[in-house]
């Protein structure tokens, strides 16, 4: 028996591998197949089962091509209603894996059809439960994600405590428990960074867990303090409901070079945007003027699906040499399937072409003008990070709240930009570029450089948080 945790850091995600005597179940698949395919054939083994824990919000899961490509059935939980062939298992209902049994538990909550796997090996013997977004490791998945006119939030936390009551904290406290998410994740509010641990350990760390709280406690606490989910999610649970573009053709089409001959006619194309997914500094040094930057070495997918809205847009990308799958590929796991090629030789043979570049303007910590009380700085954090730590002047508008800026800022008055670390930033300075506003400084470094600097005022703080060394 061989259990893969297949962990996908920018969205939080994972996939389990799951092979046995040449037989294999793929757990919560993302889009693209040809890893999972490789990875049984390097094991002479066929993929007998795609299994889905739910209909997920947060990716565009590849379980229609993985079945189509290998004849692998697609298994959903109880009430599961889809466009495509699948099989609706049951509560209880058990599948063979080679020598190995994965018996499905129906765990409504997070959603209606959301259900648990849980593995017993060769000899009988339970050893993992499977819990998609039931059971996370500190947490549990919200349960507001699935709302309908037919359950509320409150009705589907309730069935989540019984699920975790009446079927999870029964099963042996020696079991693994893998999860479709970690930390990062917004699909749970208090993840933990461990991405499995036992159901016994949970049981005494994992509020959610907790056997004093009543069931009016438990909705309470399960809803309290969760943020509106990003506008990407009900998109992409419809996706999932449905037969998409094959992820091989959205490769094909994404992956056309777009040569200098071609720059005008691109540019003719109405309402496509360039999207820049180098690194912030070279972003920053030069760029295509009215480019969009989101880099692929930080947040990628997350915070494209919380700052595109129209999840069909037409992008043409630039990419660092080389990174052109992975970008349309991570696309694609969030639903920008319409990406309609690269500019082949970057941003330096758009400049050649006499095409409009531009660049960010930056300043550093120790820079004087910082320290003038007229400065208006823009903090772009997220509300937990504001409110841990801060500048003493400062306007705070979150990077996901960015297209409010036309109510909350004067495109007249100079901003000083910021986040922790100076990806975000960028991000933000690209887009409100775009919405005119061009009397924008980055400071380099975020609030981390902030933070050293001894001369920049910082709010006071009364919480005495060990984060900002206050003492009061």
């Amino acid at each position: 028996m061989k259990i893969e945790q297949l962990y996908t850091k920018c969205l939080a995600e994972a996939t389990y591998y799951v092979e046995s005597e040449g037989e294999v179940v793929i757990i919560d698949p993302l889009r693209e197949t040809a890893p999972y395919i490789a990875m049984a054939n390097a094991d002479n083994a066929r993929i007998k089962y795609i299994f889905l824990t739910h209909f997920h919000a947060d990716f565009v899961s590849g379980h229609v091509d993985l079945a189509r490509e290998t004849g692998a059935t697609i298994v959903y939980g109880p009430s599961a209603t889809a466009n495509f062939d699948f099989h609706v298992g049951q509560d209880n209902e058990e599948f063979k894996i080679g020598a190995i049994t994965l018996k499905l538990l129906h765990t409504p909550g997070h959603t209606l059809e959301s259900s648990s796997f849980l593995l017993f090996d060769e000899a009988g013997k339970e050893q993992c439960l499977f819990s998609g977004d039931a059971l996370f490791i500190g947490d549990v998945g919200r349960p507001d994600l699935a709302v309908s006119s037919l359950v509320t939030k409150e009705e589907l936390a309730a069935k989540l405590y019984h699920s975790l009551r009446d079927v999870i904290v029964k099963l042996p406290d020696n079991i693994i428990i893998y999860p479709n998410h970690g930390k990062g994740s917004a699909c749970g509010k208090n993840m933990s960074n461990e991405t499995f641990d036992t159901l016994g350990n949970q049981k005494k760390v994992n509020y959610a867990l907790n056997p004093k709280l009543s069931k009016e406690e438990f909705v309470e606490q399960v809803l309290d303090g969760l943020t509106v989910p990003p506008q990407y999610f009900p998109k992409n649970a419809m996706m999932n409901k449905v037969v998409n573009t094959p992820i091989s053709e959205i490769l094909t089409k994404g992956l056309t070079a777009i040569t200098a001959e071609h720059y005008q006619h691109y540019l003719a194309i109405k309402d496509v945007l360039f999207l820049d997914v180098r690194s912030p500094e070279e972003f920053t040094t030069k760029h295509i003027i009215n480019s969009v930057f989101i880099g692929l070495d930080g947040t990628f997918s997350p915070w494209v699906g919380e700052l595109i809205e129209n999840i069909n847009q037409r992008i043409i990308l630039i990419t660092p040499v080389g990174r052109e799958e992975e970008a349309i590929t991570r696309l694609s796991r969030i639903g920008y399937d319409n990406v309609l090629g690269y500019i082949k030789g970057g941003v330096d043979t758009w400049e050649k072409e006499g095409l409009k570049v531009n660049k960010l303007n930056t300043i550093v910590v120790n820079d004087n003008k910082l320290l003038d009380e007229s400065c208006s700085f823009l903090d772009v954090r997220r509300i937990g990070e504001f409110n841990e730590n801060s500048l003493k002047y400062t306007k705070h508008l979150p990077l996901s709240h960015i297209y409010l800026a036309d109510k909350e800022l004067d495109k007249n008055r100079a901003q000083y930009v910021y986040c922790a670390g100076g990806y975000r930033s960028v991000i933000a300075i690209s887009i409100l570029n775009r919405l005119g506003f061009n009397k924008l400084i980055n400071i380099e470094g975020g609030f981390s450089e902030i933070k050293s600097s001894s001369k920049i005022p910082l709010k006071e703080c009364r919480r005495n948080c060990p984060t900002c060394a206050c003492s009061d």
